[in-house]
């Protein structure tokens, strides 16, 4: 497994974008360390949304509004049958899922809301 770590520093609007490396593999979880012992004032507002997304084709790994504290993630997707139906659970009907795989993409990390020239960090850990 490899862990890409993305060290973002927003804007005076408390925007940020970044990325990783081009990875290629599937995305067992997405971390967002609020660092607030190496940062102090200078880590991410509370509140701050995050939207976590594959560059090349848009696939969402992970949406979240008014963080306020570090958080782990493990992304995962629907799987589908060859004629495209959601594959379900027998039992409950509960639809099953995948973890989201990349080939030669980065993970684009969007920022908004996480305060004037703030600090946060997040890792990203594919097998």
């Amino acid at each position: 497994m490899r862990r890409y770590k993305v060290t973002l520093t927003t804007d005076a609007s408390g925007n940020a974008v970044g990325y990783t490396p081009r990875i290629a593999g599937e995305i067992h979880q997405i971390e967002y360390v609020k660092d607030t012992a190496s940062a102090g004032a200078n880590a991410y507002a509370n509140g701050v949304d995050f939207t976590i997304t594959g560059e090349a084709t848009g696939v969402n790994l992970w949406t979240q509004l008014d963080v306020n504290a570090s958080v782990v993630v493990a992304p995962r997707m629907p799987t589908h049958d060859r004629a495209g139906a959601a594959s379900l659970y027998a039992s409950g009907g509960t639809g099953v899922q995948t973890r989201v795989g990349l080939a030669s993409d980065r993970v684009k990390i969007s920022i908004a809301q996480g305060g004037n020239t703030k600090v946060g960090a997040f890792h990203v850990v594919v097998a």
